[in-house]
């Protein structure tokens, strides 16, 4: 069986354990005689997958009773209008932190409904950081200030929880789960799961109980955060399958140790990368400012791009896939995520390492045409 290194940013790689636990059982799901993807979603065997996936989740994040959590389709970018819809207004508007494309989108949609501002932005700087604390300029009428908490295409990440007299809402897509937060701090959170806890097909969204009880009455059903909480996620069929992986990534993160752990793993693989990168005398230069550098997705420009076309081919040549980086930053990205074994990055690593030694000549003689 052949199988890649997968540092693709999403949909992404998934526990090896996982897959194959989902393959022994998919033709007989808890002896049913049928696959996870036939059996209702009102029977007793869906209903047990389904929540025991939300009560690993709150488990893992420390959160009790007052949170809940929702399963969504429509991808994270559904959210980017729910959210204004369900709770911004003229008088209160969202307000968001601009620190990359999707923070941006998200503030595009409530930018259309008439319902948001701006905070900060780091736009001017290509988003090469998140940012700071005391960059935040936050209206204290504001419903809530959005954030996105890791940025898949430039490679940052928010290091610190805003400190807000406002509610604070996050997108967590590409970084959830992946390393304790104090997640009580904040009032929403949400996360199209294809990055870092499953395949495509749902977005996790864990609310206080308070936010979501009670939608806008004008709003279409489906567009309502509490149609979603009374049912229990189960007004209309919700994506089996899917929930079923995100929670079996679920109890597996939880068997590996939790999130100590994933974050454990994922700083060694991220320093791997990122020494490789700092080591290598201007050959590699990243796009992320260090102190806002992603733990998740790693990106990086070398001296040309004949190089780095010469990089990806070869880079698939020893089992290394799904490098090549986002055309809006260019070069290389390689996502680390909680699935991402730390063998994965030291084969990455070793070969960033040899690649660079086979084609700098010498290593003060990197052409810096592309900065």
């Amino acid at each position: 069986m052949k199988r890649v290194y997968n540092f693709n940013p999403g949909p992404a790689t998934l526990p090896l354990e996982v897959l194959q636990e989902a393959q022994a059982e998919f033709l007989n799901f808890d002896n049913s005689g049928m696959s996870i993807i036939e059996i209702s979603h009102r029977s007793a065997p869906y209903e047990k997958v389904h929540n025991q996936a939300k009560a690993d989740i709150l488990e893992l994040m420390g959160l009790g009773d007052d949170y809940e959590v929702l399963f969504i389709q429509g991808g994270a970018s559904l959210q980017f209008a729910m959210i204004p819809m369900n709770f911004a207004s003229k008088e209160k508007p969202g307000s968001y932190v601009l620190s990359g494309t999707f923070s941006s989108n998200a503030y595009k949609e409530a930018k259309n409904l008439g319902v948001g501002e701006i905070a900060a932005s780091t736009k001017d700087e290509n988003f090469r950081r998140v940012p700071r604390q005391d960059e935040l300029n936050i209206n204290p009428n504001a419903a809530y200030l959005h954030v996105c908490y890791n940025n898949t295409i430039y490679g940052t990440e928010f290091h610190y929880v805003p400190e807000v007299n406002v509610p604070l809402f996050a997108d967590m897509s590409s970084d959830m789960l992946s390393r304790p937060v104090d997640f009580k701090k904040f009032s929403l959170i949400y996360a199209g799961v294809q990055k870092n806890l499953g395949p495509a097909g749902v977005v996790i969204v864990v609310a206080r109980k308070s936010f979501i009880e009670k939608s806008p009455e004008t709003l279409p059903t489906m567009l309502r955060y509490d149609t979603f909480y009374k049912k229990n996620s189960l007004y209309n069929t919700p994506p089996a399958f899917s929930i079923y992986i995100v929670g079996k990534v679920a109890a597996w993160i939880k068997n590996c140790g939790g999130l100590k752990e994933m974050a454990r793993r994922n700083s060694i693989k991220a320093k791997l990368l990122y020494d490789a990168i700092d080591n290598s005398n201007g050959f590699y230069r990243g796009h992320a400012e260090k102190n806002s550098r992603s733990f998740m997705n790693v990106t990086f420009r070398l001296p040309s791009e004949d190089l780095e076309k010469k990089f990806v081919a070869e880079a698939l040549e020893k089992n290394l896939s799904g490098v090549k980086g986002h055309r809006s930053v260019g070069g290389m990205r390689a996502s680390i995520y909680n699935a991402m074994p730390i063998e994965g990055a030291e084969a990455l690593a070793d070969f960033m390492n040899q690649f660079r030694k086979n084609n700098s000549g010498s290593d003060n003689n990197a052409d810096k045409s592309t900065e």
